[in-house]
């Protein structure tokens, strides 16, 4: 019977991974890759020797027919991407919900999100939470924010180097200097950081330094209302 499984990926320490993700990855038979390089050097490390192919955000749609074909055909597929778990911010979702429609069974194994260890590292509260992902460049983008404001759990965005600063002055504008919220980058890795204070002295503090890594930005909800 086909399968497609879901597999997370280290998102910075290679040990970060689970015995069961390595052994679908070496059993499939082939694997879905965001980009086909970074992960090679992952399957080389591993000695994972399955064949790679490329599905990433500028073919995903012109690849679901013949994958959902191939994957009815075939007795399993694993789909990663270049860090974490597969349709969290990065491509994933069309084929799982393709495959969910052609009766494919689908699978997803838990593992490495860089979102949990931020939210956890915050000390914000964390019982209830959003996940906001990425904010849109420009169309919409006040929009999101206005309504960000209102949350009133905690909330969690990604962001990447080149808008960190223009995405904590934005929010320090549409929800308050002074609401508290964390900043962690390079998680799992060796320059490991999380940063906590206002939204204000967060912006302050990025702006006098050098900016690296991937960002989770997590936000403490809206407590006046």
């Amino acid at each position: 019977m086909p399968k497609l499984y879901i597999v997370p990926t280290p998102i910075g320490n290679l040990e970060d991974v689970t015995f069961r993700a390595l052994r679908i990855l070496k059993e499939a038979d082939y694997v879905l890759a965001e980009d086909t390089r970074t992960s090679r050097k992952f399957f080389n490390h591993y000695e994972i020797s399955t064949p790679l192919r490329a599905y990433h955000m500028h073919n995903e749609h012109a690849k679901l027919p013949a994958l959902i074909e191939q994957l009815q055909n075939a007795e399993s597929v694993a789909l990663i991407s270049d860090a974490g778990t597969p349709a969290i911010s990065d491509p994933g979702f069309l084929l799982v919900r393709e495959a969910i429609k052609h009766d494919i069974d689908v699978e997803c194994l838990p593992g490495a999100t860089a979102f949990v260890p931020a939210l956890v590292n915050s000390g914000l509260p964390n019982e209830r939470f959003f996940f906001e992902g990425f904010l849109p460049h420009k169309k919409g983008r006040q929009a999101r924010l206005k309504r960000m404001a209102e949350h009133e759990h905690s909330f969690i965005l990604y962001e990447s180097p080149h808008r960190i600063i223009k995405t904590l002055n934005q929010l320090a504008e549409f929800l308050g200097e002074d609401r508290q919220a964390s900043v962690s980058r390079e998680i799992s890795k060796m320059f490991e950081e999380t940063k906590r204070g206002t939204l204000m002295e967060l912006a302050e503090y990025f702006e006098s330094g050098k900016i690296r890594g991937e960002f989770v930005i997590v936000v403490a909800g809206n407590t006046d209302k």
